[in-house]
């Protein structure tokens, strides 16, 4: 087993994926050993690059959820939430029982537990974000929403005991500080005109703004026990039963939310609109694949750092569909996230100070 597997990823059971760790040195000490190998490069990262692509179809996908609240009327954030998790669910299951993985419904044994855990603390990482952005700017959001990798990285250490070196804990910050200077709140740069968006900014009242920010935390808790979860569960499990119990959470709380807060339900009235939904649960299904095959290919620290590329590819695609001209500031921090991850993705993993137990609870 490899240096770098946790001792809470258990080893018994049925592996869905690949014995061979994404990370580290081969054993061959020659040629590939001695000069950069393109193909090489991308085995030994391909947690970190999963997890890279699946930011590329999150941010797709949040431009959707914007283009769908300019349509009339509104969609309500929970309604959005089963669209995209109802599909997700079904494309789970079919393929599932198409393909033939064992337990498709309940999962397989010894991880039934923490892809419950899995499917709650998503949910409520998925609800802070939907709520903290009515009471907040979205760039107020976005920054809170970041935390996430830093939480991680911490939980990660604690409970799976996963290697945390001091250059894994420097990009963190890094990164955190060009998600800053890309999103811009206005809490820091009120003096600067373009940290408040002309169109998407509404002044909040004190008690509003706290319960934003609260809603962001319960958000940045759920992620962080998302994320660990699933490393937790490495390979016992196959990514469609993690991508299962999340969907199944989501549309079920969801689904009672809007019953129990008397939410109605918003019809499509065009091709458009319909369109566009589509597109959400597509593209948020496709991403929450990638990021499963990453997560439980990297530990949490490193896999975590790969998440804020999210802001990267959004100034991207935000400039591609809406025409929005990234500032130099955007820019900036657009370079501090690329140069951070890169330094992430080319560090060894540190070793783990015990790789052969189960000490799962």
């Amino acid at each position: 087993m490899s240096n770098s597997e946790s001792s809470f990823v258990h080893t018994t059971g049925h592996n869905y994926g690949s014995t061979q760790s994404t990370s580290g040195t081969s054993q061959n000490d020659g040629a590939i050993g001695r000069r950069p190998n393109v193909p090489n490069f991308v085995v030994h990262n391909a947690g970190m690059l999963y997890i890279i692509s699946s930011q590329f179809f999150f941010a797709f996908m949040n431009l959707s959820v914007k283009m769908l609240s300019r349509l009339e009327p509104p969609v309500h954030a929970f309604e959005v939430i089963i669209v995209r998790m109802g599909i997700t669910l079904i494309c789970c299951v079919t393929y599932m029982i198409a393909t033939g993985v064992p337990d498709p419904i309940i999962g397989p044994k010894g991880v039934r537990i923490l892809l419950v855990i899995r499917g709650i603390s998503g949910f409520l990482g998925l609800v802070g974000l939907y709520l903290s952005i009515q009471y907040l700017s979205v760039a107020d959001a976005t920054v809170l929403t970041f935390l996430t990798p830093l939480t991680t990285a911490v939980t990660g250490c604690i409970l799976l005991r996963e290697g945390y070196s001091v250059t894994q804990a420097v990009a963190g910050v890094c990164s955190l500080l060009g998600v800053i200077l890309i999103a811009r709140p206005p809490f820091l740069f009120n003096s600067i005109p373009a940290a408040i968006p002309d169109g998407f900014y509404l002044p909040e009242t004190p008690a509003q703004r706290m319960m934003g920010v609260g809603a962001a935390m319960i958000g940045v808790v759920g992620a962080t026990g998302a994320y660990t979860s699933i490393r937790a569960i490495g390979r016992q499990a196959h990514p469609m039963h993690v991508m299962t119990f999340f969907s199944l959470w989501c549309t079920v709380m969801a689904s009672l939310g809007m019953v129990v807060f008397g939410i109605p339900v918003v019809y499509p009235n065009s091709w458009k609109w319909s369109l566009i939904l589509l597109m959400v649960g597509v593209f948020g299904f496709v991403a929450q694949i990638l990021l499963t095959l990453g997560l439980q290919r990297e530990t949490v620290s490193r896999g975590s750092t790969g998440v804020y590329f999210q802001m990267l590819f959004a100034v991207v695609l935000e400039r591609i569909i809406f025409g929005v001209t990234p500032s130099l500031l955007s820019v900036l921090g657009a370079a501090i996230i690329m140069s951070s991850a890169l330094c992430v993705a080319l560090t060894r993993r540190p070793p783990t100070p015990n790789t052969t137990t189960d000490s799962t609870a």
